[in-house]
């Protein structure tokens, strides 16, 4: 099968939000304290809520740009991509990279929505959580149907509340929850609490997929602050470890047993290791620490209720069958720097030719693994044949996907960046 013949949805994509966002989506009484974006003296363009500034950190929305000019800097929408956070733009950027569908995970709220959580008006906090799943699943993911799988925002302060908030969302078209990967690391119970209950049930009960992506806590993996930021990115799939090891071992999927669960942005070569750790944990420990399941071991319990997904990840394909070929979805990563946007099709069919990944796997890795989880049907907008990357990239012909510098000369000579950077610009 050709790269032209292939149809490719990413179940892990970025949206930078656009300025115009809550404009009329909140009640009068709170519109004056919806999140807002001002241009600071500097010329970065920050999203000011609740007292803090939460910059648009360049590294976030690099599609389109050298990879000399990644960075950490903030940066201003003018040195973005309009795709970042022009859905029209987005969708053609979409097309142009061959990509049917995708799924984006929010930005300045942070990943699993903490940010309005934190503040201390609840009845503020709920509104502008309210406002923001309305913008996305109505503008994001409903101006072009069939090309976006909508995602919600969890209220994370309230199991009963973001019960209430999945199954009103579900009632518009929406199966899909963001979250963290280790509430307790937000001063929240932890998975293996009775507190989120409500939310698992809600989840079941509405067949909507829990999305835990890496970072989504605030906290990465950290050796040093004077480490150079390559240690972050090369640890980053070992959040998603420790939160699929946190939910396995948990009682979720014992009390739960339909509940399932998305591994975001977390690559798939560790997993085989990680299976086998599990049942070797099991086979050797279960019998004085009270584990109990059953006629099955965790290996199994893992492939019945988690979902992987890589970017680009030889060893996973290679090694796709231990995993479990049911399991595994792509994803692009559009903007942030892991992307390899426009070029993604082919970056994956270079990767499986070297594996002899046969058509029927790269069917369910490419597209029918993430139709089936997230109940998500492109094929009722647009007839397959005008799905695959030969017949969207021949929709938009002639748009520009040139790599080309956005760099405005504001940040020249930054040099090489620490984690201590980047947690100085985090708080700045």
């Amino acid at each position: 099968m050709s790269v032209e013949e292939m149809i490719f949805i990413s179940v892990d994509d970025h949206v930078v939000e656009p300025p115009t966002m809550f404009d009329g989506r909140l009640p009068a009484k709170y519109a004056d304290l919806a999140p807002k974006v001002v241009r600071t003296d500097s010329g970065n363009d920050v999203w000011v809520f609740d007292g803090s500034e939460i910059p648009n950190i360049g590294l976030n929305a690099v599609a389109g740009r050298p990879r000399e000019e990644y960075g950490i800097n903030p940066t201003s929408f003018e040195e973005m991509r309009p795709g970042c956070y022009d859905i029209d733009e987005r969708v053609k950027d979409m097309s142009a990279g061959g990509v049917l569908a995708c799924m984006c995970f929010p930005s300045f709220p942070s990943f699993s929505g903490r940010l309005f959580a934190n503040v201390d008006d609840k009845d503020v906090a709920l509104e502008v959580t309210r406002a923001y799943n309305d913008w996305h699943i109505d503008e994001w993911c409903g101006t072009h149907p069939g090309r976006m799988i909508p995602m919600a925002l969890p209220i994370l302060w309230d199991p009963e509340l973001c019960a209430a908030e999945i199954r009103r969302v579900a009632a518009k078209g929406c199966h899909s929850l963001t979250f963290t990967e280790n509430p307790a690391a937000l001063g929240l119970p932890s998975f293996h609490s009775d507190h989120w209950d409500p939310m698992w049930r809600a989840l079941v009960e509405e067949g909507t997929i829990l999305n835990v992506h890496l970072g989504s806590s605030g906290q990465l993996a950290v050796t040093a602050p004077d480490a150079p930021m390559d240690v972050m990115i090369t640890l980053q799939p070992m959040n998603i470890c420790m939160a699929a090891a946190d939910l396995v071992w948990s009682r979720v999927f014992k009390e739960f047993p339909d509940m399932k669960v998305a591994l975001s942005e977390g690559g798939t070569g560790w997993i085989p290791y990680f299976l086998d750790r599990l049942d070797r944990t099991y086979a050797m420990h279960h019998a004085w620490t009270g584990q109990d399941f059953g006629n099955k071991v965790p290996s199994d319990i893992f492939r019945e209720h988690i979902l992987t997904c890589f970017i680009a990840d030889p060893i996973g394909l290679a090694l796709r069958n231990d995993i479990g070929i049911d399991n595994i979805c792509w994803e692009q990563d559009y903007p942030h720097s892991d992307s390899s946007w426009p070029n993604a099709p082919e970056e994956l069919v270079s990767m499986a030719a070297e594996h002899a990944v046969p058509d029927a796997d790269l069917n369910k890795i490419t597209h029918e693994n993430a139709m089936r989880w997230y109940r998500f049907d492109p094929f009722t907008h647009r007839a397959r044949p005008d799905c695959t990357v030969g017949a969207l990239r021949a929709e938009v012909a002639g748009h520009d996907v040139a790599v080309r510098s956005m760099d405005q000369g504001r940040h020249a000579g930054a040099g090489k960046a620490t984690l201590g950077d980047l947690a100085a610009r985090a708080t700045a």
